[in-house]
C-alpha cells in the first residue's frame, strides 16, 4: 500500500478560477442513431477485432462501427471535393500523393 497522505492547513497561495469546460451530462450520454444490420464477415476479420477490443477494453462491434464511420466520412469528404473540382479521380492501384 502507498504512503498515507498527510493533509496540512497551509496557505494555498494565489488561486485562479477557470471557466467550466466540461460538457453537460446529456452530452456525455450521447446515443448515436444506429441501424441494426446482419453482415457476414470473414472469421479472420472478426478474430482480429475481438483481439484488439480485448487489448483496449472495448467491444469489437464498436470498433467495427467506428471503422466504418471513419471510412464513410472520408469517402463523403473526398466525393464532395471531387464534385467541387478540387480533387481528381484516381485510377485503380494509384496511390494518393
Amino acid at each position: 500500500m502507498s504512503a498515507k497522505i498527510k493533509y496540512t492547513d497551509e496557505d494555498l497561495g494565489e488561486l485562479e478560477i477557470i471557466p467550466d469546460f466540461l460538457p453537460p451530462p446529456e452530452e456525455l450520454a450521447y446515443k448515436e442513431d444506429t441501424v441494426k444490420v446482419t453482415i457476414a464477415l470473414s472469421r479472420a476479420s472478426v478474430e482480429f477485432f475481438k483481439e484488439e477490443a480485448r487489448k483496449h477494453n472495448t467491444q469489437y462491434q464498436k470498433m467495427i462501427r467506428r471503422l466504418l464511420d471513419v471510412y464513410s466520412s472520408s469517402c463523403r469528404q473526398l466525393a464532395a471535393k471531387r464534385e467541387s473540382g478540387h480533387v481528381g479521380k484516381r485510377r485503380p492501384g494509384e496511390t494518393q500523393r
